[in-house]
């Protein structure tokens, strides 16, 4: 009897309190929100919902893209018409074809740079809700200091990719195509040189926090694993193709998405990552049509002959592939990330 009394001292004395917590996704963003699936239980489902909803809502932004297709296609043939017509000056005929294609594509473009710079701001912002949960939710498993390396880095990348885009990489957007018009207008070589040289280095430090990033992430060990080789051979070619400048990249990680995509399989990892495609999609199609709109109509340039039209077209087309890069870049940092936290969730 003694001993039972005790026990059962020690046991009221060294008892721990033990609590359950309950962690939830924050909401998505309201941009986000009209096009999120009624209950997030299947990724590939959700996900396919998700871009059924974003093409209805990118309708009217493909209406106003064909619409512009017809003006600049109506300029380049009548500025091929009056090219043809004898004692034509083809200077004056090139700087008023310039400055008419400027004109139309000007506003639009200004629309798209500001769809992208909203849209890595809602996406780093939602981040920010989500990685503490994510956090949160893998420290209470007893993954503490795995959790708080994949916070930290995470966080530290986001907010350097973040500060690049912000302060550096949308003005320079803004830039390149001053001097795209600049260099179109005054066929002057060394304007085209500085042009080329501000595309590659914006796309030199897109690439560089990317292969830091994801290099960081293989030293931690949070990306590896294994998933379908047809998968992983279909995903890569299909984001390498779609996402202009970083497509290459972006596609090395593409493993790491479709292991995420089935290992995620609590209600966090669903919502947030199906709530990051949210935020995303609207923004990439509406650029990606500009984008592919604009290859179409510097495709057809080349049977006008119209040289100084045509290399203008093809800088405005080069500025909606860095901010295609800009947002998937983001877009793909932030999912990983999630990835990784599921993997110590789950």
């Amino acid at each position: 009897m003694r001993k039972i009394l005790i026990l059962f001292l020690f046991l009221v004395i060294f008892a721990v309190p033990v609590s359950a917590a309950d962690f939830t996704a924050p909401p998505a963003p309201d941009s986000a929100e009209e096009l999120m699936p009624v209950q997030t239980e299947n990724f590939a489902q959700d996900l396919w919902t998700v871009v059924k909803k974003g093409l209805r809502v990118v309708q009217p932004e493909l209406i106003e893209t064909a619409k512009l297709s017809v003006s600049l296609f109506a300029v380049l043939v009548l500025a091929g018409v009056v090219r043809g017509l004898p004692g034509s000056q083809n200077r004056v005929l090139d700087l008023v074809s310039v400055l008419a294609i400027s004109g139309l594509l000007l506003t639009q473009t200004h629309s798209m740079i500001r769809l992208a710079s909203e849209t890595v701001h809602e996406l780093t912002d939602y981040g920010k809700l989500l990685l503490p949960v994510m956090t949160a939710a893998m420290s209470a498993q007893g993954w503490t200091t795995s959790a708080a390396a994949l916070y930290a880095g995470t966080i530290a990348f986001n907010t350097v990719l973040m500060t690049l885009i912000s302060k550096i990489l949308i003005p320079a957007v803004y830039l390149y195509l001053a001097l795209c018009v600049a260099g179109s207008a005054t066929n002057e070589p060394g304007i085209h040189k500085i042009r080329e040289f501000l595309k590659w280095i914006s796309t030199w430090l897109l690439k560089l926090t990317l292969y830091a990033f994801t290099g960081y992430m293989g030293i931690t060990g949070a990306v590896s694993g294994t998933a379908d080789a047809a998968a992983v051979k279909a995903t890569k070619l299909s984001i390498s193709s779609m996402v202009p400048v970083v497509g290459g990249i972006l596609s090395e990680a593409s493993e790491t998405v479709i292991i995420g995509a089935g290992v995620v399989k609590s209600g966090i990892g669903i919502y947030g990552m199906i709530t990051f495609c949210a935020i995303l999609i609207t923004p990439f199609l509406t650029i990606g049509i500009q984008y592919l709109m604009l290859k179409l109509i510097y495709a057809l340039c080349s049977g006008f002959q119209l040289k100084r039209p045509a290399e203008l077209i093809k800088g405005f087309s080069s500025a909606m592939g860095l901010l295609l890069g800009m947002t998937g870049t983001i877009s793909v940092l932030m999912m990983i990330s999630t990835v990784c936290f599921m993997k110590g969730v789950n």
